[in-house]
C-alpha cells in the first residue's frame, strides 16, 4: 500500500473514546471533546481520555502538533459536569481538584505545541482547559468566563493561576469574584485569545498557525515552552533555566541545520523530536 493512502487512512481514522474523538492529518493531531449534548462538559472519564489522548501524541514522533476543540457549534466546553461531584466532601473535592491539575499541566508542559480551537462556550473547566493549552483561537461566537463562585466553588484545574497569567491580576480578579462572562472580541482585548476568526474558519486557522510553528526547530520549540513555564512556576528562576536551555540547544542537529540553512540562505529542514 503506497504511503499517501497510508498517509490518508491514518487521517481518517479515530482511536476508540467514548467521550473524545481524535484524528490526525499529516503531522496534527486534532481532539475533539465529543459530549455536545452536554455541551461538551468535562466529567473524569473525559478528562482521564484527553488526558490518554495526549500522552499518546506526545510520545509519537508523527505528531508534531496538537489542536484541542469541542463537538457542535454552541461549546468547546461548557464546563465541568457538576453532577458528578455536588455531593464530594472535602477529601473527594481535593482529589478531584488534583486530578485536574495534573492532566492540565501535562498539556501545559508538553513539549508540542497544543492549540485550543474555542468554538464556543469555554466556561469553568473549559475556559480552565483552554488556558492550559499554550495558543487559543476563538470563534465569533465562543464566550469565556470562570462562573465557579455562582455555585459556591472556586476555579479547582488551575484557573485562578492561569487567569491571572494571561490577563493580569486586576482582570482576573474581577472576572472571578462577578463570575462575568466576556465575548470572543473582548477576551482578544484581554490577551486571553491569539485570534478571533468565523467558526467556519477556525480548525483551520489552526492548522495554519501550526504549520508555520512546524516550519520552525521542534527542540527549540520545546524549549521555549519550558522556558516560558519557569517563568511561572517557581522555585526555578526562569533567567538562569532560559541560559542552560540556550545552551543545551548548541551543537544539536538543529542548531547545526537552522545556521547551516542561515548561512546557506535555505529553508532549514527539521526533524521530529
Amino acid at each position: 500500500m503506497s504511503r499517501l493512502i497510508l498517509n490518508s487512512l491514518k487521517a481518517q481514522t479515530s482511536m476508540t473514546y467514548q467521550n473524545i474523538l481524535t484524528t490526525q492529518n499529516n503531522k496534527i493531531l486534532t481532539l475533539t471533546i465529543n459530549r455536545p449534548d452536554k455541551l461538551n462538559a468535562l466529567n473524569t472519564l473525559t478528562l482521564s481520555e484527553i488526558d490518554t489522548a495526549i500522552t499518546k501524541a506526545i510520545d509519537d514522533a508523527s505528531v508534531w502538533g496538537i489542536i484541542i476543540t469541542g463537538a457542535g457549534e454552541k461549546a468547546f466546553v461548557a464546563g465541568a459536569d457538576i453532577k458528578e461531584f455536588k455531593d464530594f466532601d472535602i477529601d473527594q473535592g481535593r482529589q478531584l481538584a488534583a486530578n485536574g491539575h495534573a492532566i492540565f499541566n501535562r498539556i501545559e508542559q508538553s513539549p508540542k505545541p497544543i492549540i485550543a480551537a474555542v468554538n464556543g462556550f469555554a466556561l469553568g473547566g473549559g475556559c480552565e482547559l483552554a488556558m492550559a493549552c499554550h495558543l487559543r483561537i476563538a470563534s465569533t461566537n465562543a464566550k469565556f468566563g470562570q462562573p465557579e463562585v455562582n455555585l459556591g466553588i472556586i476555579p479547582g484545574y488551575g484557573g485562578t493561576q492561569r487567569l491571572v497569567q494571561l490577563i493580569g491580576k486586576t482582570k482576573a480578579l474581577e472576572l472571578l469574584m462577578t463570575a462575568d462572562m466576556v465575548k470572543a472580541e473582548k477576551a482578544l482585548d484581554l490577551g486571553l485569545v491569539n485570534a478571533v476568526v468565523e467558526q467556519s474558519d477556525l480548525i483551520a486557522s489552526a492548522e495554519k498557525m501550526l504549520e508555520k510553528i512546524f516550519t520552525k526547530s521542534p527542540l527549540a520549540i520545546k524549549k521555549v515552552i519550558q522556558s516560558v513555564n519557569a517563568y511561572f512556576h517557581g522555585p526555578t528562576d526562569g533567567f538562569e533555566f532560559e541560559i542552560n536551555a540556550f545552551a543545551s540547544c548548541c551543537k544539536t542537529d538543529d542548531f547545526i541545520e537552522g545556521t547551516s540553512a542561515f548561512i546557506e540562505k535555505r529553508r532549514a529542514s527539521f526533524k521530529a523530536l
